[in-house]
C-alpha cells in the first residue's frame, strides 16, 4: 500500500496555485502554512484579504479575546469571515480539516494553543488539495501558533512582531523562518496610505 502522507512531503509544489503577498512574495495555495508571533492575526488577515472567497476562522471557544470588525476592516472584509468556535482542542483541527476539504472557503485560519503532531498536519495538506479540486478557488490553510511556533510538516513558517514607530505608520518585523522552496529571510513591513511595503532586514 502506498503511504500518501509520506509522499506528500516529497512532492515539488512549484507548479501549483499560489497566493501573491505584499512585495511580490508568493505562498502555495492548497497547502498549510504556519504564522507565529505577537502579530500573527494581522498577517493572517492580510493573507485572507488577498483571496476572493469566504474565510473560515476556527478558534478556541475558551479564548477571551475576539475578532472585531473595526480591526479586521483594514485587512479583510469582515463580512467574508465565518467564525467557528471550537469547544475542545481536538475540534480545532477537525473543523480546519473539514473546512479545507469542503472547497467552500478561500482561506481557513486555525488558532492553536498547542502544536499538533505531524500526522494531523499531513491530513490538513491532503484536505487542502481535495478542497482545491472541489472549490472555485484553491484554499490556503493558515495555522496560528504562539511564541516561535514549530508545527511539523508545514509548507512555510512565518514570524511577525510589531516594531515601535512613535506615531508613524504601523510597522512589523516579518521573518520567513522556514520554507520548502525559499531560504530564510526577513523584512520590515510597513502599512502606509498606499498599502503595504516590505524592506529587506537582517536575518537572525
Amino acid at each position: 500500500m502506498v503511504n500518501h502522507a509520506n509522499l506528500l512531503d516529497r512532492r515539488p509544489h512549484r507548479d501549483g496555485p499560489e497566493l501573491t503577498l505584499a512585495g511580490g512574495l508568493k505562498v502555495a495555495r492548497a497547502r498549510v502554512h504556519e504564522i507565529c508571533g505577537h502579530s500573527r492575526r494581522v498577517l493572517a488577515l492580510d493573507w485572507a484579504g488577498r483571496t476572493d472567497g469566504p474565510v473560515i476562522w476556527v478558534r478556541p471557544k475558551w479564548l477571551r479575546d475576539t475578532l472585531y470588525p473595526a480591526g479586521i476592516l483594514p485587512w479583510c472584509d469582515p463580512s467574508r469571515i465565518i467564525t467557528v468556535q471550537a469547544p475542545h482542542a481536538r475540534d480545532i483541527l477537525w473543523a480546519t480539516e473539514e473546512s479545507l476539504r469542503s472547497g467552500a472557503a478561500a482561506a481557513v485560519v486555525a488558532e492553536l494553543t498547542d502544536l499538533p503532531e505531524i500526522t494531523p498536519v499531513r491530513r490538513l495538506h491532503l484536505a487542502a488539495e481535495r478542497g482545491a479540486e472541489r472549490g472555485k478557488e484553491a484554499p490556503i490553510g493558515i495555522l496560528l501558533t504562539p511564541e516561535r511556533g514549530g508545527v511539523p510538516a508545514v509548507e512555510t513558517r512565518w514570524h511577525i512582531a510589531p516594531i515601535p514607530t512613535k506615531g508613524r505608520d504601523p510597522a512589523w518585523r516579518l521573518e520567513r523562518v522556514r520554507a520548502r522552496m525559499a531560504p530564510p529571510a526577513a523584512w520590515t513591513m510597513v502599512r502606509g496610505a498606499d498599502g503595504i511595503t516590505l524592506t529587506s532586514a537582517p536575518t537572525r
